[in-house]
């Protein structure tokens, strides 16, 4: 069944390349890092790594 799917084509497949994204220029690939860029991640990842902080003195010094 999977081989038929297969020569049929998928409804759902991507016709760009991997990493294209529409609205960037052509030939452009974003990568990993291009979500590092965007506030509310590193805000996120800022909060979590307080906490992780936080908690590692507090376990360090306090108890």
């Amino acid at each position: 069944m999977a081989h038929k799917l297969r020569e049929l084509g998928s409804p759902t497949t991507n016709p760009l390349p991997p990493h294209e994204v529409p609205g960037a220029a052509p030939g452009e690939r974003r990568g990993c890092l291009f979500a590092l860029a965007q506030l509310p991640l590193i805000i996120f990842l800022a909060v979590i790594g307080t906490l992780l902080m936080v908690a590692a003195v507090h376990d360090l010094f306090l108890l």
